[in-house]
């Protein structure tokens, strides 16, 4: 009986674990292709980047923006520029579905010489998911001087020590 126990335990806990959401965390992308979590760049020419960040559930859509904004202001000040412009801006948003769902059912049946039976069932299902993701991409080009009072402009720096 206590083997038992113990096994049944460890099922459980396995199963809470997967389901639990993805951290997300200031980094280079990690994880199975489709389940990454982090940032991606391209360099296209000299001067300009496709900047991506994907961040899962536990981060708002404006917190992945401020972290791809923030991997576009590293790129720039490690190449030598001082400030950047936002050319291109996407948002992908999914939405995940909860890996495990519990249903239930009951019954009474009554036969042709009055007898009776009733029944109550209880399913469980689990099944690991996608769970939600904000993917931001940006393509930048960086720029030497003075950063321009345009929308699109960041200074690279100011942006480094806003967001930290």
């Amino acid at each position: 009986m206590t083997i038992k126990l113990v096994f049944l335990a460890a099922i459980g806990s396995a199963a809470l674990f997967a389901c639990a959401p993805t951290q997300t965390t200031y980094g280079p992308a990690t994880g199975a292709a489709g389940q990454a979590i982090g940032f991606d760049s391209l360099r296209i020419t000299d001067n300009r980047w496709r900047v991506s960040f994907t961040a899962g559930a536990d981060v708002s859509t404006a917190g992945a923006e401020r972290l791809a904004l923030r991997r576009a202001a590293e790129l720039t000040l490690e190449n030598g520029y001082d400030w950047f412009e936002i050319v291109d801006r996407r948002v992908e948003s999914t939405t995940g579905r909860n890996p495990v769902r519990v249903g239930g059912s009951a019954g009474t049946s009554v036969g042709s010489r009055g007898y009776r039976a009733s029944g109550v069932g209880l399913g469980v299902s689990f099944s690991p998911g996608q769970e939600g993701r904000t993917l931001v991409s940006l393509e930048i080009i960086a720029r030497h001087g003075a950063t321009p009072d345009a929308p699109n402009a960041y200074d690279a720096r100011s942006l480094m020590a806003a967001t930290g």
